[in-house]
C-alpha cells in the first residue's frame, strides 16, 4: 500500500478511434463515460524513487514459474521500435476501455506488500472474476510467491516498472530500464509476460514518457476510477470504496484497486470492498473483462 499521494485528471484523448478497432464480446464492457477520478500526482522529490503501490493482474492461464533472483536483474536489451500496436493504442493513456458494452476491468496495482492478495485472489477464485494485476519489480522480487499466485489463479500481468518512481523525472535510459527490469522480473520469477500493459506510477505521465514505453511495445492504461481504498481508515470505510466504484460503473469502466495493505493501519479496504464491488456492478448488468480486451480485433 502506498503513503497516500493526491490525484489529478486526466482525459485520454485519442479514446473514439479504438472503439472502431475493438469489439468485446457480449456481457464483457461498457462505453462513454466521464474523465477519470484522477490519478496519483508526483512525489515531491525530483527523480527520487516514491513508494510503490501494490499492483496485481491476471493472465488467460496460469504459467510455469521459475526461480527468482536474489538482486535485481539488469534490464534486457531491445529496440525501442512499437511492435504490434495498434495506432489508435499509441500516444494516448487510456482512462477506459472504448466500448458500448456493459463491462468492467477490474485492476489492481501492487508495490508495497502483499497483505491482501490472499483475500483478492480468494474472491476472484469465488466469484469467477479474472482480473489484471500490476506489479512493481520490487514487488515481485520481495514478494515472489504471492506473484506467482496472481499468475497461478490464471490473472493477467502489467508492467508498473521497477521501483515506482514519477517519470517524467527520468531521463529516457532510466525510463527504459525501469520497465524493462519490472518485465525481466516478472518473466524469471512467474513465467509470465507484462507486454503490452503499462500503467504509471503515480499516473505521471507526459507525451515524451508514453512515447518511452509505446516504443518498447507497451500501451499507457491509466483508470476510470481509483477506489481510494488506499487512503486507509482516516478518510475511507469498505461501503465508501464500494459506493464509490458503482456510482461511477459505465461501459468500458477501469477500476484501480490495490492489493496492499495501509502502513499505518494495515486495513485493506479494496478487498474488504471486493465481494460487494462484484456483486453491485453484476445487479448493473455488468460483466468482466481483463485489459487484453484492447487488443482483441475488431469482432473479437
Amino acid at each position: 500500500m502506498t503513503r497516500p499521494v493526491a490525484y489529478r485528471r486526466h482525459a485520454s484523448p485519442a479514446v473514439a478511434l479504438l472503439a472502431l478497432a475493438l469489439a468485446v464480446p457480449a456481457g464483457c464492457i461498457r462505453g462513454d463515460g466521464p474523465t477519470p477520478a484522477g490519478g496519483p500526482t508526483p512525489p515531491a522529490a525530483t527523480g527520487a524513487a516514491a513508494p510503490a503501490s501494490p499492483t496485481g493482474a491476471a493472465t488467460t492461464g496460469p504459467a510455469r514459474p521459475t526461480a527468482p533472483g536474489t538482486a535485481r536483474p539488469a534490464p534486457p536489451t531491445r529496440s525501442a521500435t512499437p511492435t504490434g500496436l495498434p495506432a489508435a493504442l499509441r500516444g494516448v493513456d487510456l482512462t477506459r476501455i472504448p466500448t458500448s458494452r456493459r463491462v468492467v476491468a477490474l485492476t489492481f496495482d501492487a508495490g508495497a506488500n502483499a497483505d491482501a492478495v490472499p483475500s483478492i485472489l480468494a474472491t476472484l477464485g469465488r466469484e469467477r472474476v479474472t482480473a489484471t494485476f500490476f506489479l512493481t519489480g520490487d514487488f515481485v522480487t520481495g514478494f515472489p510467491a504471492a506473484a506467482r499466485s496472481i499468475v497461478s489463479a490464471g490473472h493477467r500481468l502489467g508492467n508498473h516498472s521497477v521501483s515506482h518512481p514519477h517519470f517524467p523525472a527520468l531521463s529516457g535510459a532510466q525510463q527504459r530500464a525501469e520497465v524493462l527490469g519490472a518485465e525481466r522480473s516478472m518473466r524469471e520469477a512467474t513465467g509470465a509476460d507484462p507486454r503490452p500493459l503499462f500503467r504509471f506510477p503515480y499516473g505521471g505521465r507526459d507525451a515524451a514518457t508514453i512515447a518511452t514505453v509505446n516504443g518498447l511495445g507497451y500501451v499507457a492504461v491509466r483508470w476510470t476510477v481509483d477506489s481510494l481504498g488506499w487512503q486507509g481508515l482516516a478518510s475511507q470505510t469498505a461501503a465508501r470504496v464500494t459506493e464509490r466504484v458503482l456510482a461511477t460503473a459505465q461501459p468500458g469502466q477501469i477500476v484501480l484497486m490495490h492489493v496492499g495493505s495501509h502502513p499505518q493501519d494495515r486495513s485493506t479496504l479494496d478487498a474488504d470492498a471486493l465481494p460487494e464491488v462484484i456483486a453491485g456492478l453484476r445487479r448493473q448488468g455488468y460483466g468482466f473483462v481483463t485489459l487484453d480486451v484492447l487488443l482483441q480485433p475488431a469482432g473479437g
